[in-house]
């Protein structure tokens, strides 16, 4: 019924700090790294052409050195105040540093990015060793009016990490890569203590070696940190079996302007609110997460595959519902609708094939060998019933191959002259359909009014007993004014959103791109406690300006 996979675990030493595999660090100018990036296929430029009646031709990039930027506005003074806290070598100013920095991965990130003119950037990169350092440059940036973007794998699609000034004149990215290590592992009770500057595949590694992990592999994972998994509420591809980000925090250490703070004494307390909620999903703005304990779990023996078809949204829908309402979802549970279900054929070169119809689906399972199989057939008689045709392992397993690609496509398609870029949402299955038909609609009508056609593709990817998520990618030709064009289009599917009682980030985060929804969804009372916790722990302001409030 399912194909099956064995996983190995070692047994290897912890690293302690500065003993973590190398990180890899992300292009300046697209996602991830130039050997990940591929030209459009041959059937990708062709749909390109009969859709949006553009070539596919790629424009060439600029060389990162004729890229100008903002002139630093770091002191000597100042220099010599973060120097005295992390050393000369650990404050820099350097071109390359600085405009690695200058934002996020969004689609508008990308096209300020490759357009002509000075770049905004931080005044200087800060590469704390450890907390203390951390607690100092914030201590120390308070007192000199300095404002501080927290930075990890620069992985943001909200403008999470765009250096916002506001009313600083000198703003630096606090990077954290230096604090990556494990320790504490603790196998009885299941729980590690990782350091915030440890990316997701460093994180896999050094647990890899004592045979456990997290289990937590969002599209962004590949460059994506533990501490910025925290600050954004990330959740991972196999939510459905581990859950989100924020369900497996246990513990945080955070440094603020005023002080640190300790979170998270056992795995459930009734002493008053839990105050790790007030960080988890901080996004940087209240302190800078230095250190996670989180729940892990044995690396798992097998891993089974199972594809899905299903003849349309809303039955692929309920099915979903169905399997998550009875307690049998596969650690990962995903369903595309049929606009995305037929991109996806195009791009595996699968035109014409009659192995999906409709919907497809992807499901996988993973544990012990005994309770994969068990758990794998109660959701495939669940499935079946509620009207899916089971495809066997394939698909799924190329999906899982590719999962990691896609940003790379968006890219191609930004340089060929193609908008393309994503947003997401989460309801109550009850409002599904009317929700995704709403944003849908939005997203069309603004970019036809603008001249410009587009193709609305969604898909389902975290579910829950009492709702789901909705990933919306939209493509459309570009106009001469592609940020502007966008920002129509965002604010429409914004405001739909809004209006049809989803949520307005479901795992993307706010940043600045959603920050003027924030009232809508937690009520002006809700902002002012905000505030009011902001200017407790950071009286100066100077913690990421202009995210989340």
């Amino acid at each position: 019924m399912v194909d099956t996979q064995r996983a190995e675990a070692q047994s290897q030493p912890l690293a302690n700090p500065g003993d973590a595999p190398e990180a890899a660090s992300m292009v300046w100018d697209a996602w991830g790294i130039p050997a990940g990036q591929q030209p459009l296929s041959a059937q990708i430029r062709g749909l390109l052409a009969q859709v949006f009646g553009v070539s596919g031709d790629p424009v060439a990039r600029r060389d990162e050195g004729d890229v100008p930027l903002r002139e630093s506005a770091l002191t000597p003074a100042q220099r010599d105040g973060l120097v005295a806290v992390v050393g000369a070598a650990d404050v820099s100013v350097d071109h390359h540093d600085r405009l690695l920095r200058a934002g996020g991965k969004s689609t508008p990130d990308l096209l300020r990015r490759r357009a002509d003119g000075p770049q905004d950037a931080p005044d200087a990169v800060v590469f704390p060793a450890d907390h203390e350092q951390v607690l100092a440059v914030l201590e120390y940036c308070a007192t000199h009016e300095i404002a501080v973007v927290p930075f990890g794998g620069g992985t943001s699609v909200v403008g999470g990490v765009d250096p916002v000034r506001g009313r600083f004149a000198t703003l630096i990215a606090l990077d954290l890569r230096r604090l990556a290590w494990v320790r504490d592992v603790d196998p009885v009770s299941g729980t590690a203590t990782l350091g915030a500057g440890l990316t997701g595949p460093q994180a896999e590694e050094l647990l890899g070696a004592q045979g456990l992990s997290l289990g937590h592999f969002p599209q962004s994972f590949e460059f994506a940190s533990i501490g910025g998994f925290a600050a954004t509420r990330s959740s991972g591809q196999a939510s459905a079996g581990y859950g989100r980000f924020d369900d497996m925090v246990q513990r945080l250490k955070v440094a603020t302007p005023m002080g640190t703070l300790e979170l998270g004494r056992a795995p459930a307390s009734a002493a008053g609110p839990d105050l790790r909620e007030l960080f988890v999903g901080s996004e940087g703005a209240l302190g800078v997460i230095t250190e996670v304990t989180l729940r892990v779990h044995p690396k798992p023996e097998t891993v089974a595959y199972q594809a899905w078809s299903f003849p349309d949204f809303a039955t692929g829908a309920a099915a979903l519902r169905a399997v998550v309402q009875a307690g049998a979802a596969p650690t990962v549970l995903r369903l595309s609708d049929e606009a995305e279900t037929g991109l996806n054929l195009a791009r595996s070169g699968d035109i014409g094939g009659d192995a999906v119809t409709g919907c497809l689906a992807v499901t996988t399972f993973e544990g012990a060998e005994a309770h994969v199989v068990a758990r794998s057939a109660e959701a495939h008689a669940v499935l079946t019933a509620a009207g899916g045709t089971a495809l066997g392992a394939k698909p799924a397993q190329e999906w899982e191959h590719g999962r990691f690609k896609a940003p790379y496509m968006r890219d191609a398609l930004l340089d060929a002259g193609v908008l393309c870029e994503t947003l997401e949402t989460a309801t109550a299955w009850s409002n599904l359909a009317a929700l995704k038909a709403k944003v849908t609609a939005a997203l069309t009508d603004s970019l036809s009014a603008q001249g410009t056609p587009a193709l609305v593709m969604c898909h389902i990817s975290h579910t829950y007993p009492t709702g789901a998520s909705l990933y919306f990618t939209v493509v459309a030709k570009q106009l001469s004014d592609p940020l502007a064009q966008w920002s129509i289009a965002k604010q429409a599917a914004g405001d739909a959103i809004m209006a049809a009682g989803g949520t307005i980030t479901h795992h993307h985060a706010v940043g600045t791109d959603h920050r003027q929804w924030i009232p809508g969804e937690v009520g002006e009372l809700g902002v002012r406690v905000l505030r009011a916790v902001k200017k407790e722990l950071d009286p100066a302001g100077i913690l990421n300006p202009g995210k989340l409030i």
